[in-house]
């Protein structure tokens, strides 16, 4: 999460190798994509949310920081705290989620990272340079600087976290992401299964709909 034009999905698309960002109108994330990644150096698997940051999306914002288990806080250094950035903090405070500040485009000549970290601070992130607790990460989505250590920060807080979901013997229990109706296809959403496992021919129930599972697809890169 975090400020329009701050490089969340240009980090993502370091991680995952694709090229989703050239794909949005504007190079602007305009909806919520959930994508699952083997990491290139630990080979686990993380899902990510990649929330749009444009300011006419805060619904969605505020619902992936509903979501989510860990907010990933993608502040630019040479453009430090910005409105939407103060808005993913809320949400995530609200939300009780567990926040990593990534510190992005630090391969720019003549940013000034610790105005980043200051303004950080005295908004409450309790960030670990001062002495807290948030882990900081200096990175460029561009180059892959220090995506090594973004990738270590999330597998040590999700390993402290206990962050853990039981596949199977369960009933499969989740949040549609979104959802919408294609030509020449119907219904589709996309959905994130939090516990157990949702097969074709599975009745999904969501408020007061409901539907029968006819082809699934991942989404996995």
């Amino acid at each position: 999460m975090g400020h329009v034009d701050h490089g969340k999905t240009t980090i993502l698309d370091y991680l995952r190798k694709s090229s989703i960002v050239n794909q949005e109108h504007g190079g602007i994330t305009q909806h919520i994509g959930a994508f699952s990644v083997t990491t290139p150096i630990s080979k686990k698997n993380i899902t990510f949310l990649d929330t749009p940051g444009h300011a006419a999306f805060l619904k969605m914002r505020e619902r992936g920081a509903i979501i989510t288990d860990i907010v990933i806080l993608v502040v630019a250094a040479d453009d430090s705290v910005m409105p939407q950035t103060l808005e993913a903090i809320k949400h995530a405070k609200k939300s009780g989620v567990p926040i990593i500040v990534a510190i992005n485009k630090c391969d720019k000549q003549g940013v000034n990272v610790d105005k980043v970290l200051s303004d950080l601070a005295r908004y409450e992130i309790d960030i670990e340079d001062y002495g807290g607790e948030t882990q900081t990460v200096r990175v460029s989505g561009k180059t892959g600087m220090n995506m090594d250590k973004l990738e270590e920060a999330v597998i040590t807080l999700s390993e402290l976290s206990e962050f853990q979901a039981e596949p199977q013997g369960i009933p499969a229990e989740g949040w549609v992401i979104e959802s919408e109706v294609e030509k020449g296809m119907g219904n589709i959403s996309t959905i994130l299964v939090r516990r157990g496992t949702i097969k074709v021919g599975s009745f999904l129930v969501a408020g007061k709909t409901y539907c029968k599972v006819r082809g699934m697809k991942g989404r996995e890169w």
